[in-house]
């Protein structure tokens, strides 16, 4: 069998490394592929009787299809089983379009029960509710994975150091309305055991990795699990730097915690913003207002962790005035450096199953699904705001493509936007900073999202 993985944010796949170590305890030896580093090996799709493809996210789901297609047509005999976060969502709209089984949920211990079934000749269901039940976790398999260097690293006072990516659980207690989680866990969260993540992380450092990112949902969904796991990192491995990803409530929550993470090497926290806009925020029912962003900040100050915040800025409720206010905040808050410019571009993604749909406030801008493209669409009230948003993609699409300072592509952003709505800057407004100035830490991948 092979399993591939499409997109994973720029880190080594544990959509890899997970299954692998799943089938293999079973007594199976899956072949891998990351097509978002290697070429689609033709010789190991001829083989494959089964093709277990990756979706976390969208991006991935995208990419998925067309890796299917291909494989398709090389290996017209292969099954193909899509699994993953958006695998469930879009389950309706793959099966017998590109994928002949559909697994959601805790999916490594379902899908070693459909390889089983295959290889006794049985026929598995084409798809089945999410499972949701506890798995007993083994240590992710990375040996034959592409290495730590081909993936994201941190870059941190002019040095590239390579990061590995681990998880300390899975789903999550909250239901954000726009988040791709809920409709799947339903506000389940599922910790892996500190000895399998501290083994997994023993072996990424073996391999070369300075860095490690967290990227659970939410790290604090468990902060006793979280604290005790960082100190015993940082016990064994003292130099050791890290990352993880918490909700604006629960820096705000656990604020006593974070002179610790400081101490054991947390250089930075990424938060889902999404807006300073309450209306905004109160309609995706994130859980924190505009006020709670300020304190989340002061918080994460007073401890030395730098905050990369990612946004939403393009929803139905947002106007222009919230959008010129979110870049004159980024500016004075000194975050410009902290916000990768494609957080300036990003549109909210309605995939299926959105719990969003179920809300009254989104029908008056809810279009129909886009089948192709997984995604409900949606029109903004104000044409200049899609206007803006187009222009502004297209933006960051070109100064990603030539490398162009982030700083100085915000400042396109800011000049665009203001010429869009017609809106004068004040001479006090916030200066660029200096293209010789220290950069904060971060990864080399910008797509948190």
């Amino acid at each position: 069998m092979l399993l591939v993985s499409c997109y994973e944010l720029g880190h080594q796949p544990l959509g890899l490394a997970w299954p692998r170590a799943f089938l293999e305890r079973a007594g199976f030896a899956p072949d891998t592929l990351d097509l978002a580093v290697q070429p689609l090996d033709e010789a190991k799709v001829r083989r494959a009787r089964l093709a277990a493809i990756a979706v976390p996210m969208h991006t991935a789901l995208r990419l998925g299809v067309h890796a299917a297609a291909r494989i398709r047509q090389i290996n017209p005999a292969c099954r193909i089983v899509f699994h993953g976060l958006y695998a469930e969502l879009n389950a309706e709209h793959l099966l017998g379009r590109c994928a002949d089984l559909v697994v959601g949920g805790e999916v490594e211990g379902p899908l070693v029960a459909v390889v089983e079934q295959l290889d006794r000749g049985d026929e598995p269901a084409p798809h089945q509710r999410p499972h949701l039940e506890r798995l007993s976790f083994p240590v992710p398999r990375r040996g034959g994975l592409p290495a730590l260097t081909r993936y994201a690293s941190l870059l941190r006072d002019g040095r590239r150091v390579p990061a590995g990516y681990v998880e300390a659980s899975r789903g999550c207690l909250h239901t954000c309305l726009h988040c791709p989680i809920p409709p799947v866990y339903g506000g389940r969260f599922f910790a892996v055991p500190r000895d399998v993540v501290l083994e997994d992380v023993r072996r990424l450092v073996v391999a070369g990795a300075g860095h490690i990112t967290f990227g659970d949902p939410d790290f604090l969904n468990g902060p006793g699990h979280a604290v005790r796991l960082v100190r015993a990192m940082h016990a064994e491995f003292p130099a050791l730097s890290y990352d993880f990803t918490a909700k604006i409530e629960h820096i705000v929550r656990h604020r006593r915690l974070f002179s610790e993470f400081a101490a054991t090497g947390c250089v930075f926290v990424v938060s889902a913003v999404e807006s300073l806009s309450d209306v905004v925020l109160a309609n995706l029912e994130k859980g924190h207002t505009r006020a709670d962003v300020k304190s989340a900040l002061g918080v994460l100050r007073q401890a030395g962790i730098a905050l990369r915040p990612s946004f939403v800025p393009f929803t139905p409720w947002a106007t222009s005035d919230d959008y010129l206010e979110l870049l004159e905040w980024i500016g004075l808050e000194g975050l410009i450096d902290h916000v990768d410019p494609i957080q300036l571009a990003i549109r909210l993604l309605i995939p299926p199953g959105s719990l969003l749909v179920s809300r009254s406030a989104i029908r008056p801008f809810l279009g129909p699904l886009d089948v192709g493209a997984f995604t409900f669409r949606w029109t903004h009230p104000d044409p200049r705001m899609d206007a803006l948003q187009r222009d502004v993609s297209t933006l960051v699409e070109q100064a990603a493509r030539s490398g162009e300072d982030p700083a100085v592509t915000f400042g396109r952003i800011r000049a665009l936007a203001n010429a869009r709505t017609g809106r004068v800057v004040a001479p006090t407004s916030f200066r660029a900073p200096p293209p010789d100035r220290p950069i904060a830490a971060r990864l080399t991948e910008p797509w948190f999202c």
